[in-house]
């Protein structure tokens, strides 16, 4: 006899976190599954912690939406629970004059998402700024900084837990099969198999979840769903660089991500990158050999880096719905009700900026799910 419950969601990342803390106030028999021996190991703790403003997606997108919605939901709560951040700013820079078209799409899309802080910046005016910084020209965001997604991570967990959600950790989702109006879901730990009964499945399963909406029975190719791994390695600098530049400095973004950026952490630690590479397979291991495209990137805008300061840091990978060359893809939050899945709401293609919009997206998926079980 397998047991009932009312909300199964599939992965304890930032996202099924921040979706259980939000339904376990309205809902019970909240159950969260992870296969991990704990909550938040990959792609929400693996990543540069930023809160974007919300400038580089098309207006009208839900990655635009819930940035701008989450970020001020994020700075809020860091607010009120005394979670570590910085509203550090942000100067995206061109590097040389080419690049300046990029800060002028930026800064108009941004303003088209509701971003109204932005700042063209001159080189002289930013200089004024950033001393130490070589480029044409910058456009300032003011309201982007960096967050201890760590404790954060905890804040969504325990809140979660003390509103009654129900947390199963080293268990695999292997299978789910509609029952009527109900899914059966069999997960795997170190017991064995087993299943339960559940009206409503959120599938916030990160870099797996197209293979969750496949076990189901969704056609991923067909939907639009398959994932492509984009690998993004980080190097580290020596501390004597930790006071030379006070914001997070950016390049013109490239096709796969924001570009290999400056990040000064809460820790005072400086780290310059993700890079951005499709890979096969997942694997947090970085490559020392990519030391002298790091070194190369970055010094057109600082030039006071020296190759031997860097040192190889870490790796996160982002589950991207666009595979290399395609164009931008949106966020898939979406009730399959129409596609024959009434209760399943899939959470696939969730990068960046879902650190930033992870309140927001929770609040999102609150409503569909109180729209369906009411």
């Amino acid at each position: 006899m397998s047991a009932e419950i009312e909300v199964a969601i599939i992965g304890a990342g930032v996202i099924g976190l921040a979706t259980a803390r939000e339904i376990a106030q309205e809902e019970k028999g909240v159950f969260v599954f992870e296969k991990n021996r704990t909550f938040g190991l990959e792609t929400s703790s693996r990543n540069s912690e930023v809160i974007h403003a919300g400038i580089y997606y098309p207006e009208d997108s839900l990655k635009a939406e819930l940035c701008v919605e989450g970020k001020a939901l994020l700075y809020n709560l860091c607010d009120k629970h005394n979670i570590p951040f910085k509203k550090s700013g942000k100067i995206v820079v061109a590097a040389d004059e080419d690049e300046i078209s990029w800060l002028n799409i930026l800064y108009k899309q941004g303003r088209k998402n509701g971003v109204d802080d932005l700042v063209r910046l001159s080189r002289t005016e930013l200089k004024k700024l950033e001393p130490n910084i070589e480029a044409r020209a910058g456009l300032l965001s003011p309201s982007s900084g960096i967050v201890d997604s760590h404790t954060l991570l905890k804040l969504f967990y325990s809140q979660a837990r003390e509103k009654g959600a129900e947390f199963v950790f080293g268990t695999e989702v292997v299978g789910i099969e509609r029952m009527g109006e109900k899914y059966r879901v069999e997960i795997s730990d170190r017991e064995g198999t087993s299943s339960i009964i559940s009206q409503v499945i959120i599938n916030a399963a990160g870099l797996k979840s197209d293979s969750i909406a496949q076990l189901v029975g969704t056609d991923i190719a067909k939907a639009g769903y398959q994932l492509h791994y984009c690998k993004g390695e980080y190097f580290s600098l020596d501390s004597k660089y930790r006071d030379l530049v006070s914001r997070l400095i950016y390049p013109a973004p490239e096709q796969a991500g924001h570009g290999i950026h400056w990040r000064r952490g809460l820790d005072d630690r400086v780290l310059l990158g993700p890079s951005a590479y499709y890979v096969k397979a997942i694997d947090y291991s970085v490559d020392e050999a990519h030391k002298q495209h790091f070194y190369n990137s970055v010094r057109r805008f600082l030039p006071f880096v020296k190759l031997e300061d860097l040192a190889p840091e870490s790796a996160g990978i982002r589950p991207k719905l666009q595979g290399p060359g395609e164009g931008f893809r949106d966020f898939v939050i979406k009730h399959e009700d129409k596609a024959g899945f009434p209760g399943l709401i899939n959470l696939i293609g969730i990068e960046s900026p879902g650190l930033t919009a992870a309140p927001a997206i929770a609040g999102y998926v609150r409503r569909m799910v109180h729209e369906f079980l009411n």
